[in-house]
C-alpha cells in the first residue's frame, strides 16, 4: 500500500512514521507556513534534484553505444530478457524509490537506524522494478549502487570524493532485515574469493573514484567524444574489475576475456582511435560468444556519470 504525499510522489506504508516523510506531508498536506517549512522545501528539492540525476545516468549508461555485450541502441547483447525500453522503463520507475532515499539521508550522518531505512526503500524499490519489467533483473545491483550514492549525496557537502566516502561508511552498516537468500553476485564473489559490489562499496567505490572519473575527463580534455570518453570509462573500469556478472554467467574465461580485451583498447589508444574501436567490437562479438556480459562494470559507470553529473550541478549544493 500507498501514502499519497503528492500527484507524482508516494511513499511505501511501511515508510509512513519516518520522520522525513511525516514532516514533509505535513507541510503539504496542510499548506501551512512553519519553521521547519524552508528546510522541508529544501530537502524536497535537493532529494527531486538528485533522483533526477540518477535516473539520468542510468538512462544514458544504458543508450551508451557500443557497449560490450551489454545492452544498447544496438540490441539486448548477451541479456534475452532485456532491452534498451525496458531499461529505460526500469531507470524511469526508480526516480521515487531514490527520491525517498535522499529524503530519508538529508543531512544526516551515516548511521544503523538510518541503513535500516534506506535497506527497506531498496526492497520496495526492487518490487518497483520487477513490476514494472515482469520480473527481468534490469537494475538491482544499480539500486544498491546509486542508492548509497544518493544517500550520501543528500548528506552534505558534494564533492565525489566525500561522497563516495560517506557511501562507504553505509555500505559497511548491516542490513539486519536483508533476506537471506544469496543474490548470483554475492555466489560468485563466494566462489571465486572476490569482493563483488558489496566490497566495492565498502570500500568506497574505488573504481568510480580512481579510475572511471579520471579517465571520463582524460579522455574529454584529450579531444575525445562524450561517447568515447564515457566509453573509454566503462574499459577502464572492465580493464581492472573482478565483475561477479561475468564470473556468473562466463566464469573465470569470461573475466579474463574481458579485462585483456578491455586493456587491449587502451594500449591501441582508446575508443578514439581506429584501432581501438576494432578492438572493441572484437571483444563485443568475444563475450557474446561467451554469453556474459559485464553487468557490475555498467553499475559502476553509471555511478560515474551520476557522480560526474553531480559535481557540474549547482542544484545539488546543500
Amino acid at each position: 500500500m500507498t501514502k499519497r504525499v503528492r500527484a507524482e510522489f508516494f511513499v511505501p506504508e511501511m515508510a509512513q512514521n519516518w520522520p522525513c516523510a511525516h514532516g514533509f506531508s505535513s507541510a503539504v498536506s496542510t499548506g501551512i507556513e512553519h519553521p521547519s517549512w524552508r528546510r522541508i522545501s529544501d530537502r524536497r528539492r535537493l532529494a527531486a534534484h538528485l533522483a533526477t540525476l540518477a535516473v539520468h545516468a542510468l538512462i544514458d549508461e544504458a543508450e551508451l553505444t557500443p557497449k560490450p555485450a551489454l545492452v544498447d541502441q544496438h540490441g539486448p547483447g548477451a541479456h534475452t530478457d532485456l532491452s534498451l525500453m525496458l531499461m529505460k522503463c526500469s531507470a524511469h520507475c526508480l526516480r521515487s524509490s531514490f527520491e525517498l532515499m535522499a529524503l530519508a539521508s538529508f543531512r544526516q550522518i551515516p548511521s544503523q537506524s538510518l541503513r535500516g531505512s534506506l535497506g527497506a526503500i531498496g526492497r520496495w524499490a526492487e518490487q518497483s522494478m520487477l513490476v514494472t519489467t515482469g520480473g527481468a533483473n534490469t537494475h538491482r545491483g544499480a539500486i544498491w549502487t546509486l542508492g548509497l550514492l544518493v544517500s550520501a549525496a543528500a548528506m552534505g557537502p558534494n564533492s565525489p570524493d566525500a561522497v563516495a566516502y560517506r557511501a562507504g561508511q553505509l555500505a559497511c552498516l548491516p542490513d539486519w532485515s536483508a533476506p537471506k537468500q544469496q543474490s548470483n553476485g554475492s555466489r560468485a564473489s563466494q566462489r571465486y574469493q572476490v569482493s563483488g559490489a558489496r566490497g566495492e562499496a565498502q570500500a568506497g567505490f574505488p573504481h568510480v573514484i580512481t579510475i572511471g572519473l579520471p579517465i571520463l575527463h582524460r579522455s574529454r580534455q584529450e579531444g575525445s567524444s562524450e561517447t568515447q570518453a564515457r566509453l573509454d570509462a566503462l574499459l577502464a573500469i572492465m580493464a581492472s574489475l573482478d565483475d561477479t556478472c561475468l564470473l556468473h554467467r562466463g566464469g573465470l574465461a569470461a573475466l579474463n576475456r574481458a579485462k585483456t580485451g578491455a586493456a587491449a583498447v587502451f594500449a591501441a589508444g582508446g575508443t578514439a582511435t581506429v584501432h581501438g574501436w576494432e578492438l572493441l567490437r572484437r571483444l563485443d562479438r568475444d563475450l557474446l560468444g561467451l554469453n556474459a556480459s559485464p553487468g557490475g562494470s555498467a553499475d559502476l559507470l553509471a555511478a560515474t556519470l551520476f557522480l560526474d553529473f553531480m559535481a557540474n550541478s549547482p542544484s545539488t549544493q546543500n
